[in-house]
């Protein structure tokens, strides 16, 4: 018997990954999505495979959430609404989906006896602690509505354990990037919004003086802490919060500057792209790395791209599906 797994927010970057990927493995798998901020384009190829299922719907919907629950095993829980700057300027919606929809979709999982939850945690947990490596034990205050809204799902994951005996596990994901992630609209991520920039031979605008650094994580990492998670049957390993990420660091300026370089093995003119510097962004963390080592014991975690492997491919992918 096929396991089945629900995917939410299939439709986005790092859920059209999961799922793909989830069918490549020869699992039975569901999609939900409202397109939000996730694209139809992503999973139109999956949409033939007779192990995938797609249901348009909100997760601030909980009837929507229960009819996508049914005979799931496990869920991939990936739907939010992302970005620091979005949370700054509407609070309010950022908090119906990631906190209420949330709620949802465990109240869902409790009722239709789902086996293990697996949810999108956020380094943003960390807040104000300025200690290095991020140790998963040891937090801050948030710093954003965003940070707030995903402190708030590990709570209630852990009570949900707790009082209704539904395991999960929280990955605290590490500025993710990657083939699929959109580099347009406002509150683009920077790495896709430099490579689109940099193509069109448009300056960047880095955030601050360029120093604030990243735990960048190409998205195959995600992915396999994904399927370490809900492969896993090391209970010690349930109910817990995990960093995903590479457990290196490399500066926003660093960054730009060896994106112009990969870029430019294509588009000669793109070296002599000049990046500019505007002031800094209310809500970011200076800086960010994250020991995984507690992912590598419990979950048998080894990345396998550090930030440049992951940057060439990513770059190469944008070469190929942008122009």
């Amino acid at each position: 018997m096929k396991k089945h797994i629900l995917v939410t927010g299939a439709a986005g970057f790092i859920g059209s990954n999961l799922v793909e990927t989830l069918l490549a493995k020869g699992y039975q798998v569901s999609g939900l999505d409202n397109f939000a901020t996730g694209h139809r384009k992503n999973i139109e190829a999956f949409l033939v495979n007779e192990n995938f299922s797609f249901t348009e719907g909100d997760i601030r919907d909980l009837a929507t959430c229960q009819e996508a629950c049914k005979t799931v095993d496990f869920i991939l829980h990936q739907a939010a609404l992302g970005s620091v700057p979005r949370s700054i300027n509407d609070p309010i919606t950022s908090n119906d989906v990631n906190v209420g929809g949330f709620l949802n979709m465990l109240v869902a999982a409790r009722d239709n006896g789902v086996k293990r939850f697996v949810y999108a945690a956020s380094s943003s947990t960390y807040g104000d602690s300025i200690a290095l490596p991020k140790i998963e034990d040891k937090i801050g205050k948030p710093l954003s509505p965003y940070a707030v809204t995903k402190l708030v799902n590990e709570v209630y994951a852990d009570v949900f354990y707790k009082t209704y005996g539904l395991n999960s596990i929280g990955l605290r994901y590490f500025n993710v990037f990657g083939r699929r992630q959109d580099p347009n609209g406002a509150y683009a991520a920077v790495i896709p919004k430099f490579v689109l920039q940099f193509m069109q031979h448009k300056s960047p605008t880095i955030n601050g003086d360029g120093s604030f650094s990243r735990d960048f994580t190409y998205i195959d990492n995600v992915i396999q802490m994904n399927f370490r998670a809900i492969e896993t049957e090391n209970e010690a390993a349930f109910n817990e919060v995990y960093n995903t990420a590479v457990g290196d660091r490399i500066s926003i300026k660093g960054m730009a500057e060896l994106l112009r370089t990969y870029l430019s093995e294509y588009d000669a003119e793109i070296a002599n792209v000049e990046i500019l510097y505007g002031p800094n962004r209310k809500g970011d963390v200076p800086h960010s790395l994250a020991s995984i080592d507690k992912a590598k014991e419990k979950l048998g975690y080894e990345p396998t791209h550090i930030f440049q492997e992951g940057l060439k491919e990513a770059v190469a992918w944008y070469w190929e599906n942008l122009r």
